[in-house]
């Protein structure tokens, strides 16, 4: 396990050996998570033949011939050579896609009983490696990205995972494996048996490996603008009409038998690459990185509502699951916010690109010039107070949109013509769309300095209201990390934070709702009795004793039928007793009833778990991945406050946030007040107990993000950049010490540190910190040779190297002043 979390770089010594230890937790966990590479860049013949022939038996047997001048074993970087040479887009697809990843769990978290778990290592047949891994989708690409950090160069194969298991309508499945990748079922005998989307993971997630990419290997996204190396994952479900879907936004989605039976078929005789979607001919269909950018940002838009958010209607909730009732009536501004990150980034990367024009699938054409039409015939809007009208008017142009382009792929398929789409035209597309995004980021700022996180929808003839709920916290967190609002607004949004319902004291952390008093069983379904006095139709089934609807308890209170469980089954009972003597009355106050029972329940406002019980996310929880979630978008508030030279009152109550929402997480806390050991990340803290579910949460991945930028370490235009702005002169060694750690080579050696200095390595490279007079770079090297730089940048060979883990650095000393640290 050492071994393991070294590879991952999470050895740490600092003066600090309780944060040490939580960030060997920390890596520990991600890797149990999303599993960790094999042995550096280092792939094994055995293995990638054996994965190429699972994915697709026919481009293995195309490519023999390569496969058979590859050595036992070879680098990544030699595959990608090799790569270079084959005409076969297939074969660069896939081979791009290989991840020798082991020691990642099969499912599930440990501690939760119902969830299977099993982390597979050696053959039980003949005791040989396993390399392999399997995750649902929301797990295993957030931990992959904070293993990315270690091995950069693998970015590239995370990236078209990420791409190619993906829908032509723009979502993702519900689980990915080495094999490919697999959704949920419908099963008769299973209640619990359920298929849908999760949409907010299309946004951010793979965002951030872009992010990444463009960060470590400037110029690698603008080269593939126009490349035709990806393709659409085929997925059994059927995303109904646009009209269906305003009948019942939380029933949207079909399942297709028969199609689930063919694309199992065709991965039973032609490897992984059967559930890909194919053509009229049964040829995959090829696309570019364009093209799939477009997909993913066209679903999201094509269900945004102005001033709102986005639509949550494919039947699974966002980020947060404990909110899932909102599905169907709820908007995501969380989404959004993430959103215009996003659009803000592919706008740069088209700015940055050379071409004039790329070819994208004609279907995929239409729909994304309707988009783009739409907001820019709309675009007035802005300028004036939106009605609910106009709201619709826009709701229906994008939704009609994307319920035209898919029902004509499901029905025809593509037909495999591709157009000329100009860039200049992008360019306009991401500026209008920017526009819309950012008015309504700004409209759903609050009165008390908040932002709204999620909102509801009420679709009404030709009109879309929109109503706001409670604070979350997970909404601070998104539009933190959009990088929309200003540092000072930035600092607007903890401020009020800090003094919100959010924030527990008892732990000096935040909560993801504002605690609240559950009513009790004798004040709930209880019907006003003024409402009862205000309707006829209910007044006479009282006196005639008619206990369909209504019935009067022997204190005189009246309560719908106990036997309702929603609306719907006071509609089936308005229906039985339009059969009745009661027609003309039913008739005439049908529409009133079920607004007295939506006033009564409010069912339109029910969120899921996160209101009606504590414990896990619900009332009065802490959810701690939220909180770390907090912790790096504050960090990247902090440091673009910096970079951008704000007043030094701005920056220094910026960090005072920082820190704090650091300190209630809780590495310091005792063991009686976090409720278990603190060198331990857990899920979450309930109202009135100590921290539950150890371990397995995404909180880890957040957590050795914000920590490798507590130490400054940075990657812009390909070069590191040491630049520890918000690292704290405590953390430095007070008295002498010895490192141990794991070299490339596998070797275990051992560093002599001074006083105020610190150590952790980076792509296992180690990295000592030092205080001294003058800042700047000791590279020491293979060949016994070194040298000193003025500054703390690497260049782009040196940071490479590091990059490689080749070994060619044995060390970086960083010379920094006491001054310039907190």
């Amino acid at each position: 396990l050492i071994n393991l979390v070294a590879a991952s770089d999470g050895l740490q010594y600092t003066q600090d050996s309780l944060k040490d230890a939580r960030h060997f937790s920390n890596t520990l966990f991600n890797i149990m998570r999303g599993g960790i590479f094999d042995d550096n860049y280092s792939i094994e013949k055995w293995d990638f033949i054996s994965y190429l022939k699972n994915a697709n038996p026919i481009v293995f047997k195309e490519s023999e011939s390569i496969l058979q001048n590859l050595p036992v074993v070879f680098s990544l970087f030699e595959l990608n050579d090799v790569i270079k040479t084959s005409e076969s887009s297939d074969f660069l697809r896939l081979a791009t896609e290989y991840l020798p990843l082991k020691f990642s769990r099969r499912h599930g978290d440990p501690s939760r009983p119902w969830n299977k778990f099993s982390i597979n290592t050696i053959s039980e047949i003949d005791g040989s490696k396993i390399l392999d891994y399997e995750g649902n989708w929301r797990d295993i690409f957030q931990n992959w990205e904070a293993l990315a950090h270690s091995y950069p160069f693998f970015i590239n194969g995370m990236i078209f995972k990420f791409l190619n298991a993906t829908t032509f309508d723009g979502y993702n499945p519900y689980r990915v494996t080495k094999g490919g990748f697999d959704w949920e079922t419908i099963e008769p005998d299973d209640p619990w048996s359920y298929i849908g989307y999760w949409g907010d993971h299309q946004i951010i997630y793979l965002l951030k490996f872009l992010e990444f990419s463009a960060h470590h290997f400037p110029k690698d996204l603008e080269n593939i603008l126009d490349s035709e190396i990806f393709v659409y994952a085929n997925i059994p479900y059927v995303i109904k009409s646009y009209e269906d879907i305003l009948q019942n936004p939380k029933d949207t989605i079909e399942f297709n038998e028969e199609l689930d039976g063919e694309i199992r078929k065709r991965r039973a005789e032609n490897g992984a690459d059967g559930a890909l979607l194919l053509d009229e001919n049964n040829k995959v269909i090829h696309v570019n990185f364009t093209e799939k950018i477009l997909s993913t940002v066209l679903a999201k838009l094509s269900n945004f509502v102005l001033e709102g958010g986005i639509w949550m209607n494919t039947q699974r909730p966002e980020w947060n699951d404990a909110n899932n009732a909102l599905v169907g009536n709820g908007l995501s501004m969380v989404t959004l916010y993430y959103l215009r990150r996003f659009m803000k980034f592919f706008q740069q990367i088209l700015e940055n690109s050379n071409l004039e024009n790329v070819q994208v699938s004609s279907e995929v054409v239409d729909f994304y010039k309707k988009i783009r039409q739409g907001f820019e015939d709309n675009i007035h809007l802005l300028s004036t107070e939106i009605s609910d009208r106009d709201r619709r008017n826009l709701l229906d142009l994008f939704g009609s949109a994307a319920s035209e382009f898919r029902i004509h792929v499901y029905e025809k398929g593509f037909w495999g013509i591709k157009r000329t789409v100009s860039l200049d035209g992008l360019k306009r597309f991401t500026h209008v769309s920017l526009q819309f995004l950012e008015n309504s980021i700004q409209a759903n700022k609050r009165k008390d300095g908040l932002y709204h996180a999620y909102n509801l929808l009420h679709n009404k003839e030709e009109r879309t209201e929109i109503n706001h709920l409670s604070e979350m916290l997970e909404g601070q967190v998104a539009v933190l990390s959009s990088k929309f609002i200003s540092s000072e607004e930035s600092l607007e949004v903890l401020n009020a934070l800090k003094n919100s319902a959010l924030f527990r004291a008892d732990q000096y952390s935040y909560l993801l709702y504002p605690n609240k008093n559950l009513k009790g069983f004798l004040e709930r379904n209880a019907i006003p009795k003024e409402l009862v006095e205000q309707s006829v139709l209910l007044k006479r089934f009282v006196a005639d004793k008619n206990r369909q609807i209504i019935e009067q308890d022997v204190l005189g209170n009246y309560h719908f039928n106990g036997n309702f469980k929603n609306n719907n089954d006071l509609k089936s009972a308005i229906e039985d007793l339009l059969n009745s003597d009661y027609k003309k009355l039913v008739e005439d106050e049908s529409n009133s009833l079920l607004e007295i029972f939506e006033t009564v329940f409010n069912h339109k406002e029910f969120t899921g778990r996160s209101g009606t019980f504590y414990g896990y996310e619900g009332l009065g929880s802490i959810y701690w991945h939220m909180v770390s979630k907090l912790l790096l978008a504050v960090q990247e508030v902090c440091q673009k406050a910096i970079e951008e030279n704000a007043t030094p009152e701005i920056i220094g109550q910026l960090l005072e946030h920082f820190y704090e929402i650091y300190e209630g997480i809780g590495v310091h806390k005792s063991p009686e007040l976090y409720g278990a050991f603190p060198t331990d990340p857990y899920s979450h803290t309930p109202f009135g107990k100590g921290a539950q579910q150890p371990g397995m949460t995404g909180q880890v991945k957040e957590d050795i993000l914000s920590r490798f930028g507590e130490l400054g370490v940075f990657v812009r235009n390909g070069k590191i950049h040491f630049k520890p702005s918000l690292l704290r002169k405590e953390e430095f060694l007070v008295e002498e010490k010895i490192a141990t750690f794991i070299s490339i080579s596998e070797e275990e050696l051992q560093e002599n540190l001074s006083v105020n200095s610190l150590f952790f390595t980076h792509c296992k490279v180690p990295v000592i910190y030092k205080i001294s007079a003058k800042e700047g770079l000791e590279i020491y090297y293979k060949n016994e040779s070194s040298k000193k730089i003025d500054g703390l940048v690497l260049s782009p060979e040196d940071s490479s190297h590091i990059f490689k883990r080749d070994g060619e650095i044995l060390k970086v000393n960083v010379h920094l002043v006491a001054e310039n640290l907190r």
